[in-house]
């Protein structure tokens, strides 16, 4: 028997497909290719995530363009907008006008969903060409799902670009390379107090509501958190293109809208009868060793190096110098943002003092 040309790409090429959205663009130009009468179509996949039940891409054969809509997980409706329900199946109800609907995989418990619309019913021949696609789809489609799922995970642990940086490259703890980034380094205060007076579930509450502000911040600016250590949290700005102005007002920018973040959080704290949560947070510019560290058979991706120690060592000076965010004259440098200097300051275990600044009060 010889194949159509859809189900001799979808045996020979299809899961080499870079991922969801261009499969499903090709799935329907080789459909429409074989005489299969398109307008649209829409592919779901479920993939754990922190916030996403499940993703799906939409397909206009028109332009060949692809749009991406999500359905967001149970509980993280409070940090989003109204969530979309089944958005593939109701896209493709509400452009269908009474055309043929034909839902052609699933969706199971686990699996994929794969739906069409024509310009009029589909005859039972094409119903049954699709459906052969369907199932010779099947695979390609498994492959897709397991890339997106260990993609997903490796992101909700590492972050996006640490994920990519893994994955590209050989899981050896002599891989990495030196970057330079600014750094935000943060500490939620008086935590240790908190811990030993509160139940556990009011102490995850607290910890998870703070890191949803500074990582928030993070990632609202285009960093990236690199690690949740305890309490605290190590987050980087990469320097891109030779610009470390780029990165250093990005993370300036970031304090900035964690500690109006966290104003908001003390709010509502103080109308739920809770203490306040206070915090440091300090910046810097510098270069680092950003890969793969640990024992033979057991690594983590992380950062190390001079400017890793400086900026942890510099928030330590928060509390003592009764300010929230500082400040290094390596940033400071790097930035027109007005800052206010506190003055050249010795950190432990640092060689060189180091200049400090913060941002202006109010």
């Amino acid at each position: 028997m010889q194949l159509s040309s859809t189900l001799a790409w979808l045996v020979d090429t299809a899961a080499e497909t870079a991922g969801a959205d261009r499969l499903l663009a090709e799935l329907g130009a080789h459909l429409v290719a074989d005489g299969l009468p398109l307008v649209a179509g829409a592919l779901t996949l479920d993939v754990p995530h922190p916030l996403i039940a499940r993703r799906t891409w939409l397909w206009r054969a028109e332009t060949g363009a692809v749009i991406e809509a999500v359905d967001f997980a149970p509980g993280a409706t409070a940090l989003v907008p109204e969530a979309p329900n089944h958005a593939g199946r109701r896209w493709l109800s509400e452009i269908a006008e009474g055309r043929a609907y034909e839902d052609v995989i699933g969706p199971g418990p686990d699996g994929p969903s794969l739906g069409w619309i024509g310009p009029r019913p589909f005859t039972p021949k094409e119903t049954n060409e699709l459906r052969q696609a369907a199932r010779f789809a099947a695979s390609p489609l498994a492959v897709l799902a397991v890339r997106a799922t260990l993609t997903a995970t490796l992101e909700a642990y590492l972050g996006r670009r640490s994920a990519a940086r893994v994955l590209a490259a050989p899981l050896r703890r002599d891989r990495g390379e030196t970057i330079q980034a600014a750094l935000l380094y943060a500490d939620l205060r008086n935590f240790t107090a908190l811990s030993e007076s509160n139940p556990p579930a009011t102490v995850i509450a607290a910890l998870d509501a703070w890191f949803d502000r500074i990582a928030g911040a993070v990632h609202a600016f285009g960093g990236e958190v690199l690690k949740f250590i305890g309490d605290g949290v190590l987050a980087i700005f990469p320097v891109v293109n030779e610009a470390p102005r780029r990165a250093s007002e990005a993370a300036l920018r970031a304090a900035s809208a964690a500690q109006a973040g966290m104003a908001h959080l003390d709010d509502e704290r103080r109308r739920q009868g809770l203490p306040p949560l206070s915090f440091g947070a300090a910046l810097h510019l510098g270069e680092m060793l950003w890969g793969n560290i640990g024992a033979a058979n057991r690594l983590d991706f992380t950062a190390i190096g001079p400017a890793v120690n400086l900026v942890s060592r510099l928030e330590g000076l928060c509390r003592p110098l009764g300010k929230t965010v500082l400040v290094s004259g390596a940033l400071a440098a790097e930035t027109d943002i007005p800052l206010m200097p506190l003055g050249t300051h010795s950190l432990r275990g640092i060689a060189s003092p180091c200049a400090v600044f913060t941002l202006p009060e109010g």
